[in-house]
């Protein structure tokens, strides 16, 4: 009778101390991945008034330097020089912006396709649904990256032509959030009203069920542009990315897998850099997906 006694008489108060803490802990501001990427979109913006040297500039007598902490380093070129005398930071900060702007830029082109493919297949359903979720399930099935790689060699590579690529093998995940997010919706009774007073269904889309599947579509939007930033960094390794002499990571990378034995930091910083910005891209998305989520938000 005594432990019985002890028992909470409602189940909810189970619930409510074990969960706001978790809660409250997860809503927290991500400071440390917040100051990665303010950091390098300052470099991306900034990047002809930060960088020390032009990207691009070629100086032979300064071919293959090392780092400053390391033998025969210098302090002109704090991460040290490539095959050609091209200083490492330089290019790296310069690479900031085209990884960042093919990322943003993607998935800008993705998310719109997709959203709006999502919003008239779930709205209308019956066959227009049936045709745009095969279509979305078969563009699921593939290979990302190959199917990336395929139509860059075919159209070329160009930073215009990488986007467009990008943007069409990344359309059906947003199209498939979507799509789920407006079948719930559309049953809602604002939506039944809206069709009494005679709103069409493109108003009824825009102005109604946009706004509520707007939430879903930012989280997923930020987690994709990681992503995103990966394959560039893939396809300009593979050199079908951009061309050079473009500063890209993972063509700098590609650039100094020959010399990983003698001469590591030709690959080692700007795979940092991506790693850096990737998970902090990763780690923000998984703040925003619980700081838009109604369940969470009651929890506070």
């Amino acid at each position: 009778m005594a432990e019985t006694a002890l028992l909470p008489s409602r189940p909810e108060e189970f619930d409510t101390d074990l969960a706001v803490v978790p809660a409250k802990s997860r809503r927290r501001l991500p400071i440390v991945p917040l100051s990665i990427l303010a950091t390098f979109i300052f470099m991306a913006l900034f990047a002809e008034w930060i960088a020390p040297y032009a990207p691009n500039k070629i100086v032979l007598t300064d071919r293959l330097l090392p780092p400053v902490w390391e033998d025969r380093g210098t302090w002109a070129h704090l991460l040290g020089t490539d095959r050609i005398g091209r200083d490492i930071l330089s290019r790296i900060i310069f690479g900031a912006r085209v990884s960042l702007a093919a990322g943003l830029f993607a998935v800008a082109a993705a998310a719109c396709i997709g959203t709006v493919l999502g919003l008239i297949s779930g709205f209308y359903g019956r066959w227009v649904d049936s045709v745009i979720m095969r279509i979305t399930d078969a563009m699921l099935s593939l290979p990302i990256i190959l199917i990336a790689l395929l139509f860059a060699v075919t159209l070329g590579p160009s930073f215009t032509n990488l986007i467009i690529v990008l943007g069409l093998v990344m359309w059906a995940r947003f199209a498939r959030l979507v799509r789920g997010e407006v079948l719930t919706w559309k049953e809602r009774e604002f939506v039944a009203l809206a069709r009494v007073a005679g709103c069409s269904s493109l108003r009824i889309m825009v102005r109604h069920l946009f706004p509520n599947v707007v939430n879903p579509l930012m989280v997923l939007a930020t987690l994709q542009i990681g992503w995103v930033i990966i394959v560039e960094s893939s396809l300009s390794f593979l050199g079908a990315g951009i061309p050079p002499p473009t500063p890209s990571w993972g063509a700098m990378m590609a650039d100094g897998r020959s010399y990983i034995a003698t001469a590591s930091w030709l690959s080692l910083y700007p795979g940092m850099a991506l790693v850096a910005v990737v998970l902090s891209v990763n780690m923000l998305g998984d703040w925003m997906r619980d700081y838009l989520d109604p369940k969470m938000r009651n929890l506070r």
